[in-house]
């Protein structure tokens, strides 16, 4: 696992998350009307007491769960049970019991070995890893699934493009008048096995073949928790009740952080009541992608600071992953979280709808389905229109959340910079990593000031890699770079590679020149798709593609965006560094090794170290690890990543297919020399 103790702390930075796009094929899927949107601005008031539909609707066809339980029921018959999380005669409404599952939800290690996830134990007793989502679609399935377990009241509301509410709920898809469009008559369509008995389930556990095979849309969708299936699968294992599961995937299909952020489904919290399975959401713009992080812990520390650990998703999607209390906090005092001051298009950050929030519960108030508040909550919430209330926010939360020693906070800082980069180089156009690492730099050149005595020239020194100047950070909204989740590995090498021969060129002509940022130009990405079709890896290289709502799509070209990073050229430029190999950049350019042992090679600057092997070998790599963390990373031969090594010891390891090849790269930027051994 890699470093396997500050990546427990890292903070996950390809942070955004797709909205649903409204150009996908969904409609004819689901019997729908086009894209939906979240409720109009609220005027002077909140809305605390949102009325939907009729309690006493006929929903016998569109049903998916009956509303059986109430969320503020303590004395009856289920609500006296034990659960996943709390004993019998807990005397715990089920909101507060929403918020002890989501405390109890065991970490366990990433299915791609980076960081924590979480698994999930079900009513039936079943465990399942945490699906792949993207952040927006892990608070809406938390939420959806506690409430269809316990058969709660339960909608979310958005709007047509014809400005008509439309409520996502235990009903159904519905609007005032009736089913919507021709959205599934749940009821009538897909099971319900829910009456049946632990050992008939136990010893058959039923499953719908149709629904193994429903994807959500907007992206890859698979899921390690199930063998590398869709989320449908994940959802058939989950689920008794099908019904529950399709609907699921519809939800997650149309709505996103836009609907969360949404004062009609959440409210705005004070920082003080925060508590697990409430909602932290980055707005910054006011349509498109946003953020979002489900609160899991909340521990009280000295002087009544709190320490929060948080669960993100991501695009593309992963799993939820453990973002520690310093990387929360980050989060929590963004101005993204609804924090002072104006986006770029002049809109106040207040009135995005970010920063913390808290489900709204249904109840049925005077004979309505209601979007309100537990009782105990009315001294919780904050006016979704006192927007000096909610700027004021990120500053408290700054206040209130713990610290750390400034030695912790350092490493935890480079630690998420490490994150950033590991996270480009397999999805080299996510702008959120650009973002999030030049964040943390900002925050490391601060505390460097602070408490470490160590200038930002220093720090550049010590952590600014090559890296960081090609894939610079761009300008969220004025980006359509920042609109393509499916880029790969293979397009970082090629990306690395182009950006290596420039600065060859500038050496040969003894002079210093910054690397071209990756991102859209005039021409588009034409330089690096020619470059991959001159190294031989011109199947490598994919179109730009929308995978997700895009705004900027049009931009004539990427913004490079202003930071606190130095200018490429503001220092001396590294002395030459070579080996015998070089230039072997590239898979393409990898020279085949013999079996035995190479010494007195070294791996530079922004430099990359490829081999090839004819037959299946084992593969080592030999170095003093204090003078720089190298790692290893093997390949077949069509340039699929097959295995890494990357720990924290002199000597690194792989396997390597016949005809595959290694790559020799430096962690955080590290250059190093060392010995290849191929056995």
């Amino acid at each position: 696992m890699r470093r396997r103790v500050l990546l427990l702390l890292s903070i996950v930075l390809a942070s955004a998350c797709a909205e649903p796009d409204p150009a996908a094929d969904l409609d004819a899927e689901w019997g729908m009307e086009g894209p939906l949107s979240p409720t109009p601005p609220p005027g002077k008031e909140d809305s605390e007491y949102r009325r939907g539909l009729l309690v006493n609707t006929d929903t016998r066809r569109t049903q998916v769960w009956t509303a059986r339980n109430a969320w503020e029921d303590t004395t009856t018959t289920a609500a006296r049970a034990a659960g996943v999380a709390w004993p019998a005669n807990s005397g715990l409404t089920w909101d507060q019991k929403y918020g002890k599952w989501i405390e109890s939800l065991a970490w366990i290690p990433s299915a791609d070995g980076y960081g924590q996830t979480i698994r999930l134990t079900t009513p039936w007793g079943k465990t399942l890893d945490a699906p792949s989502l993207e952040c927006a679609e892990t608070s809406l399935f938390l939420r959806i699934t506690f409430a269809a377990w316990y058969e709660l009241p339960l909608f979310l509301e958005s709007v047509d493009s014809r400005g008509q509410r439309v409520f996502f709920g235990h009903n159904g898809v519905r609007t005032a008048a009736g089913r919507y469009a021709s959205s599934p008559e749940f009821a009538i369509k897909y099971a319900d096995h829910s009456a049946l008995t632990p050992a008939q389930y136990q010893a058959a556990w039923p499953h719908d073949a149709t629904l193994r095979g429903k994807r959500i849309a907007g992206g890859e969708d698979v899921q390690p928790a199930v063998g590398g299936a869709a989320f449908g699968a994940y959802l058939d294992e989950l689920h008794l009740n099908k019904r529950a599961a399709y609907f699921t995937v519809m939800a997650l299909d149309y709505l996103g952080s836009m609907n969360l952020a949404d004062s009609a489904n959440t409210y705005n919290l004070r920082p003080d009541t925060v508590r697990p399975g409430d909602m932290l959401i980055e707005r910054w713009q006011r349509s498109g992608i946003g953020h979002t992080l489900v609160v899991k812990e909340v521990a009280v520390l000295a002087e009544a600071n709190l320490d929060l650990t948080t669960i993100s998703g991501s695009m593309p999607r992963r799993q939820g992953k453990r973002e520690s209390g310093v990387a929360s906090k980050g989060y929590f005092t963004s101005v993204y979280a609804g924090g002072p001051g104006e986006n770029l298009d002049g809109d106040a950050y207040a009135r995005l709808g970010g920063g913390a929030k808290r489900w709204r519960v249904t109840k049925n108030v005077n004979g309505y389905w209601t979007n309100t508040w537990m009782r105990g909550d009315e001294a919780s919430w904050i006016n979704s229109t006192d927007y000096a209330a909610i700027a004021a926010r990120p500053a408290r939360f700054d206040q209130l959340l713990g610290q750390v020693s400034p030695q912790q906070q350092q490493t935890e800082l480079v630690a998420q910079i490490e994150d950033a980069r590991r996270h480009l180089r397999n999805y080299p156009a996510s702008c959120s990593a650009r973002e999030r690492r030049e964040a943390a730099f900002a925050q490391l050149y601060d505390l460097g000031e602070r408490s470490l005595h160590l200038s930002r020239a220093e720090i550049d020194r010590r952590y600014r890699a090559f890296d960081d100047y090609v894939l610079a950070e761009l300008t969220y909204t004025r980006s359509k770079t920042c609109c393509w989740n499916s880029s790969t590995a293979g397009m970082y090498d090629v990306i690395m590679s182009y950006a290596r021969a420039e600065q060859a060129a500038a050496e040969a002509a003894h002079t210093c020149a910054a690397p071209t940022v990756f991102r859209a130009e005039t021409g588009g990405y034409q330089r690096w798709a020619a470059h991959a079709a001159a190294i031989g890896q011109g199947a490598t290289w994919r179109a730009w593609s929308e995978d997700e709502s895009c705004p900027q799509r049009d931009v004539a070209a990427d913004e490079v965006a202003a930071n606190e990073a130095p200018a490429y050229c503001s220092q001396a430029p590294a002395p030459s560094c070579t080996d015998r190999f070089e230039p072997n950049d590239s898979q393409a350019a990898a020279p085949t090794v013999a079996v035995g042992t190479t010494a007195d090679l070294r791996l530079c600057s922004g430099d990359a170290d490829w081999y090839r092997v004819a037959a299946a070998r084992t593969v080592r790599i030999r170095f003093t690890h204090a003078s720089g963390d190298l790692d290893l990373v093997a390949v077949d031969a069509s340039g699929a990543r097959v295995a890494t090594s990357d720990g924290v010891t002199d000597e690194e390891r792989v396997a390597v297919p016949a005809g595959g090849a290694v790559q020799v790269i430096g962690y955080g930027g590290a250059v190093n020399g060392y010995t290849l051994i191929i056995e």
